[in-house]
């Protein structure tokens, strides 16, 4: 009993943040999400050179195509961002950064590094969520609030996105016999499933917010490392990848674990 008084406290502590944040929460999360694109966007830009020459060099596509490339990549997700956080054609930009997604996994060969393939399928994972919210605000008064009725593809976008989501988590997961290792891995998958399932997913997904933050700034923190050495663009890029599906995980807590989901089941038990 104690446990489930334990449980239903924190599930208020969380309600409360959500009513003191809803007006907030849905832009934070936008902004949050849409920061990797951002980010590799004005790269491509100070990069220009080394971008187009590094796919010139991978590829043999010569010139003319690298430079294509490189050009696609910047105008496609720093216009896709300004679209986004202005509310604009959100659906359209949507899918061109999923294609700019599926264009760099290709181009750059993550399709063989699994690491880097579940990040970028995380990554596609808060891409569905922002579809899904697109859908609710275009039935809704208030951006961020989702309708009564809600249409099965906006269900299970919210579900593939879930599903989606939890692949950055399995990337963090070590694999070492130290106590503290164990911990973290038990709790984090615990979290993981009740979000994937959608049980208990607000505070779930809160939570992890909370432990996916920790663990990018202390493992990620790239200003601490001079901007000539490689490992500043290394730890810049899982900074901003992880701070993207941050906000996914909330626009998870903004707008509910959607309809294909065991808390909705619940609700009709």
């Amino acid at each position: 009993m104690g446990q489930e008084d334990l449980m239903n406290k924190a599930e208020d502590v969380a309600d409360q943040f959500l009513r003191v944040t809803k007006q907030y929460l849905p832009h934070l999360a936008r902004l949050c999400l849409i920061s990797t694109f951002l980010e590799d966007g004005i790269r491509m830009w100070f990069q220009w050179n080394e971008q187009r020459d590094y796919i010139e060099a991978t590829w043999n596509c010569g010139y003319f195509l690298a430079t294509c490339f490189v050009l696609l990549n910047l105008i496609g997700q720093l216009g896709g961002c300004v679209l986004i956080l202005s509310r604009n054609f959100v659906q359209y930009a949507c899918f061109g950064l999923f294609g700019i997604i599926a264009l760099q996994t290709v181009a750059y060969s993550i399709l063989w590094d699994l690491k880097f393939l579940m990040r970028n399928l995380a990554l596609g994972g808060g891409l569905l969520l922002l579809l899904a919210e697109s859908r609710s605000e275009g039935k809704s008064m208030f951006a961020g609030v989702p309708s009564m009725g809600e249409s099965s593809p906006k269900q299970y976008m919210q579900l593939g996105g879930r599903v989606l989501l939890v692949l950055m988590f399995m990337t963090l997961l070590h694999f070492d016999s130290s106590f503290f290792s164990i911990l973290q891995n038990m709790v984090g998958t615990a979290l993981i499933i009740l979000v994937a399932i959608g049980f208990k997913t607000k505070l779930a997904a809160l939570t992890l917010v909370v432990w996916l933050l920790a663990i990018n700034v202390y493992f990620n923190a790239f200003w601490t490392i001079p901007a000539y050495k490689p490992m500043h663009d290394f730890l810049k890029y899982d900074f901003f990848q992880t701070t993207s599906v941050i906000g996914g995980l909330l626009l998870v807590v903004a707008l509910g674990p959607g309809g294909v989901s065991m808390d909705e089941k619940k609700k009709e038990w």
